[in-house]
């Protein structure tokens, strides 16, 4: 470590360190505007002018320190470069600091108090008067020029952390101001509304809309997607008022995305549920607590056994999903019990155990950073997984080869060194091709296949069928570009797979986890860092959902009901008996509705009404049962189907745990009381249990259901919540004094051999192919701005962004049809119709159409078959034949 002597004391720095930062180490303050940790030194502001013995004056942001260097931060040179330096600025400043959002947070005002004005010098100089108009565009934050200082934080934040470069310098001279492309308003750019801009403006430029200054902030974990970003609640008063990230996390690092930063208003919305409510002549009433949960406790009593159905949430913690599957399973006497992975990531589940032994992502989200090769397929990761996204392309950026294979042409195109538009239900074929040509290249790992893997004849075998010409003909990809991006993941080590529900939502789902399975292990890909297989999860505790036993074959920690040993020890635990007839998925739970085999339902926060295939038979499916019990925070599309509604508490209300898609569990904490009288959904579930006479749920705290799920789940044996405080654990945690288990299979893998398993595949179309009738393939998938239905609903700027459905058209598919952007249509599938507008865009393939699921309006869903994959009987989302017409 080099010691340099700032103003006479002696310092250690970091190796490679700037004076500026040098010296901020060392609790030494250098006036600086332009300087921010998380950027590359710009030099631009000159305020953080230094003297350096033998050098003279130098910007200490771009410096760096050297073995015996002598600095002086205070010379009368130093001092009269700066005191100019802040006059011109101030010069072009708004002064109006006491009405500025920004007010005494501003970096200006710091600089200006430690260098200080001269009041007399300073009126000589020529103000000039605001020339540029503000942009109001963006809904959630506000961009005043006038108060800009031209430091180049914003451009480099959207530049160098974002990866998007939405804005930049424009025009010379004094009218020098940051601009979007062609000057237009922020809300017309390529910015994603992240935020990331805003949070570091050292000025009032760019400052969140009705910002109010929270009075404490607690800690928490983001509630929508998988990634699990850790997060601070602002609280004022009853109400999150602000959101900011955890730069401390090692899952974001501080980073969030448009919904995690500002889609909090769902927490206290007027539309929240407050009271229970009972459906009486086909009206709701509010009745107590005692009233709604004695009915309920009294309904469900005539139901047990397996003409009951729970449908836990991915919404709610673990403790909470925990408590759901242990009421259906000790109570109801049924392992009729599912949760929403069963319509995204249950083929991962299954076909991560059978290749893997565990099914659950092989390495940490940080591991991106390090990767070679990134090969990045079915997931639009940087709409779907923001945070996550923003890794990749920083990942590319700094020269990590970058594959994306995907139907729709995604923002990851733009930064990909290779590109696969593959069709819809081809993943199979595309990745067994890939394979083959790493085999006949010799590019396998044969090492690694020898010791750690088995079944590779039978696999090799099967390569067989997946000859390119046949190839290039299923998926309409180029064998060029095949084999470029085989030779490339093979070569470019180490690499690392990252896939999502376009790879899950087949009826083929399993099997193209498989595939990618193959993949890594035929590579050697396996049980390292940055490189293995890495499952973008849907919602924000979906895997704990899977973890916590709420799908119908396996217990807790993935421990199958048909093992009599498990079974007995939860028994012995539950104090009853347990049946050992695995359950019905959550399609099958409808499609015995219909039969009247299955008669109530427990649907525990999940819209499940509009988030399911075939959604008309869902409806009818709820209609017929003889008592549906809803229980949520906000009156969903589901809940107008039940016989009564409990209101549960939202995440911000409550204490528990999340598992985000790295398997990390992490704490979230009650920041406010629940709103109106709503209870935590822990609280409610024990609740009806008692009511039935039940023992074993009299609980105080949720911190009691870890301990128990402790005791009898041995991946999470070593969890507590006092162990959980900082940034969680990962599972497996087999101990108290296990640290996790952040990578998976370094050693052996899960299996009962110890080696990963090769599956011998092949292509299989999908359930439902293109005809004169229907000639259009229809595929789904998020919105950047939304997040299913409800939450993101009750967010005013969020749909501001995003505030309707459109169906997007190829132009050549477009004009065959006389459809104009814009244009009213009407879209048939064998199953209903729905009325959206066309967006013609060439980011879809001709032949194929794309929608997202987000708008009660134009339920998308009606649409979509529910034709199953037999392994994991997830529903093929991805592929729906459909005509469009003009309406």
């Amino acid at each position: 470590m080099p010691a340099v002597y700032i103003n006479g004391s002696k310092v250690e720095a970091k190796d490679g360190a700037t004076i500026l930062q040098a010296a901020l180490d060392a609790g030494i303050y250098i006036p600086h505007l332009c300087h921010h940790p998380d950027l590359e030194p710009a030099g631009i502001c000159r305020l953080c002018l230094v003297e350096v013995e033998g050098r003279g004056i130098v910007a200490s942001c771009q410096a760096q320190v050297e073995d015996g260097m002598a600095v002086w931060t205070e010379t009368p040179m130093v001092q009269k470069a700066r005191q100019i330096s802040l006059e011109l600025l101030l010069t072009n400043h708004l002064g109006d600091c006491l009405s500025c959002p920004k007010d005494n947070e501003c970096k200006l005002q710091e600089v200006a108090s430690y260098i200080g004005i001269n009041e007399e010098r300073f009126k000589q100089l020529r103000m000039l008067a605001p020339q540029f108009p503000l942009d109001e565009s963006n809904p959630f934050f506000l961009r005043d020029p006038n108060r800009c200082v031209l430091c180049g934080i914003c451009v480099r934040t959207c530049d160098e952390i974002q990866g998007i470069g939405a804005i930049n310098y424009a025009f010379r001279g004094f009218a020098t101001t940051i601009a979007t492309f062609g000057n237009k308003p922020i809300v017309e750019s390529n910015c994603e509304s992240c935020g990331e801009c805003v949070v570091r403006c050292p000025t009032g430029a760019l400052v969140p809309k009705n910002y109010r200054k929270p009075a404490k902030e607690v800690k928490s974990i983001c509630p929508y997607c998988g990634v699990g970003c850790s997060i601070y609640l602002g609280v004022r008063g009853n109400e999150v008022v602000f959101v900011r990230g955890d730069k401390d996390s090692p899952v974001n690092e501080g980073q969030l995305c448009v919904k995690g930063r500002f889609g909090f208003g769902f927490i206290n919305s007027p539309e929240r549920l407050r009271k229970p409510l009972v459906k009486r002549n086909g009206e709701f009433v509010e009745v107590t607590w005692d009233e709604a949960l004695d009915l309920v406790a009294s309904k469900f009593s005539q139901y047990k056994g397996d003409q009951f159905a729970a449908v836990a949430s991915a919404r709610c913690t673990n403790e909470e999903n925990y408590l759901v599957q242990k009421f259906a399973r000790a109570v109801m006497q049924t392992n009729n019990v599912d949760n929403c992975a069963r319509l995204c990531h249950a083929p991962t589940v299954a076909g991560l155990n059978i290749a893997y032994g565990t099914g659950g992502g092989t390495n940490p989200i940080s591991d991106i950073d390090g990767a070679s090769c990134i090969f990045v397929i079915g997931s639009n990761t940087t709409v779907a997984h923001p945070v996550v996204g923003t890794r990749i392309r920083r990942a590319a950026r700094r020269g990590a080869t970058l594959i994306v294979a995907d139907p729709r042409r995604i923002e990851l195109f733009n930064h990909a060194h290779v590109c696969l538009q593959q069709r819809p239900g081809s993943d199979v074929a595309l990745l067994m091709g890939m394979a083959r040509v790493i085999y006949e290249q010799g590019l396998h790992d044969e090492e690694f296949i020898r010791e750690r893997c088995e079944n590779f004849e039978a696999f090799v075998e099967s390569l067989e069928q997946f000859e390119l010409d046949f190839v290039e003909e299923v998926t309409n990809v180029p064998k060029e570009k095949i084999i470029q991006a085989a030779t490339l993941y093979a070569t470019r080590k180490p690499s690392l797979i990252i896939y999502s529900l376009g790879i899950t939502e087949h009826s083929h789902g399993a099997e193209n986890v498989l595939a990618l399975a193959n993949l890594a292990m035929l590579t050697g890909n396996v049980g390292k860092p940055s490189a293995g297989v890495m499952p973008l999860r849907g919602q924000n505790n979906v895997q704990g959902a899977c973890d916590m036993g709420c799908i119908p074959a396996s217990f807790p920690g993935y421990q199958p009901v048909k093992d009599g040993a498990v079974r007995r020890k939860f028994e012995k635990a539950w104090g009853c008996r347990l049946s050992e007839k695995p359950g019905l998925t959550l399609v099958e739970m409808f499609q015995e509705a219909l039969k009247g085999n299955v008669r109530a339902f427990y649907i525990v926060g999940m819209d499940l009404a509009y988030s399911m295939p075939n959604a008309r038979m869902v409806w009818e499916a709820l209609e017929r049962a003889e008592f549906v019990v809803v229980q949520e925070i906000l009156m969903t599309g589901t809940a107008k189907f039940a016989h009564v509604i409990l209101p549960g508490a939202s995440f911000a209300e409550k204490d528990g745990t999340f598992t985000n898609l790295e398997r990390r569990v992490q704490l979230i904490r009650k920041a406010i009381e629940p709103i109106g009288d709503a209870r935590p959904d822990w609280w409610i579930t024990c609740e009806i249990a008692k009511r039935m006479g039940a023992t074993g749920f009299d609980y105080s705290h949720p911190s009691e259901v870890m301990d128990e799920i402790a005791r009898l789940t041995p991946s999470f044996a070593g969890m507590s919540f006092a162990r959980l405080e900082g940034a969680g654990i990962q599972w497996p945690c087999t101990s108290p004094d296990h640290p996790g288990t952040p990578i998976l299979h370094i050693e052996a893998f899960n299996t009962p051999t110890g080696k990963g398993h090769f599956s011998p595949l092949q292509y299989k179309p999908p359930a439902e192919m293109p005809d004169d009738e229907y000639p259009l393939i229809l595929t789904t998938g998020r919105s950047l701005y939304h997040f299913h239905l409800s939450m993101t609903r009750r967010v005013e700027g969020l749909l501001a962004l995003h505030p309707e459905e459109r169906i997007w058209l190829n132009p050549k598919d477009a004009s065959k049809l006389g459809i104009a952007d814009g244009d009213k249509v009407k879209v048939i599938s064998r199953r209903g119709e729905v009325f959206t507008r066309a967006k013609v865009t060439e980011d879809v393939a001709p032949g194929t159409a794309f929608m997202t699921f987000h708008f009660y309006e134009t339920p998308t869903n009606i649409l979509v078959n529910e034709a199953l994959c037999p392994i994991a009987k997830t529903p093929e989302f991805k592929v729906t034949a459909i005509r469009v017409e003009r309406a």
